[in-house]
């Protein structure tokens, strides 16, 4: 493997593991049902339409957690070319500028530049797709 690809394929550096959803589980049933609409060529929308008899939060997060493994895998391949001395604002076009603000360490909007940015946006969206109270991901937890 050459050496642009292993900095590519570096998976402490720009890849997280997927999400992955449970053999014999509903969601894992939801999600191969959702891989084959949208690897079908089908009209977008009914491929993300509700299928009959299916709970919508149970769905939704289904999509949620594919969308979120599919811009790590972009992410993954672009990160390369933006270094913190290449892209020392997160920014989207000369108009705007993004500003990161949490409950720990930053606690008013503050300009940083992208990679950092990006990597404090993906943590924060893992932890919220592996929180249970929001993505519950067993019938227990459902249930409660």
């Amino acid at each position: 493997m050459s050496i642009a690809l292993k900095q590519v394929f570096n998976k402490d550096k720009t890849f997280r593991p997927k999400r992955r959803f449970e053999p014999g589980t509903q969601r894992f049933e939801l999600h191969k049902r959702a891989q084959a609409s949208l690897s079908s060529g089908l009209d977008l929308r009914a491929a993300v339409k509700l299928p009959q008899g299916e709970d919508l939060n149970d769905w939704v997060a289904v999509h949620v957690v594919d969308f979120f493994n599919r811009i790590n895998l972009i992410y993954g391949t672009v990160c390369e070319f933006c270094t913190e001395k290449s892209c020392p604002v997160m920014s989207g076009g000369p108009r705007y500028e993004y500003r990161w603000q949490d409950e720990h360490k930053y606690k008013k909007p503050t300009p940083l530049p992208a990679p950092q940015y990006m990597n404090l946006l993906m943590d924060w969206i893992e932890m919220q797709i592996n929180n249970e109270d929001i993505f519950p991901t067993s019938i227990e937890s459902e249930v409660l």
